[in-house]
């Protein structure tokens, strides 16, 4: 599958990348309408993939991009299936990982002060 022109498809690539546990979970995906091949939205798993392709698709809570770098043979070890992508995806910033939580340092349960920050903070209740 190394020729030049060789494709594979995005479903099967995508289990053996590691990026979904089944191949069921990625068709279900691409066939929602949630993936970009090349900037052009896709529904179909069987379409064709091949190296150099980009690849835009949610994935959790992330927006993931990757390139294609190589097309595999087997779903291998985790070390391999990072060989197959080069990922793009924009690294967030760590003021957006962790939230402002009053007296985070504290250990136990929240005092009455605290709950009240805290439901002020989600927008729930005076």
């Amino acid at each position: 599958m190394s020729e030049k022109g060789a494709g594979i498809r995005l479903d099967k690539w995508l289990w053996q990348a590691r990026f979904f546990k089944t191949r069921s979970l990625c068709a279900k995906q691409i066939s929602a309408g949630h993936f970009r091949l090349n900037g052009q939205k896709i529904s179909k798993p069987a379409t064709i993939v091949r190296v150099g392709d980009g690849l835009v698709f949610p994935q959790a809570r992330d927006l993931r991009v990757v390139k294609i770098a190589a097309l595999g043979t087997r779903r291998g070890p985790a070390s391999e299936a990072q060989a197959l992508y080069e990922d793009l995806t924009p690294k967030p910033d760590p003021a957006e990982i962790t939230p402002d939580v009053p007296n985070n340092d504290r250990k136990g349960r929240p005092t009455k002060k605290d709950r009240r920050m805290i439901n002020q903070m989600w927008g729930k209740g005076p």
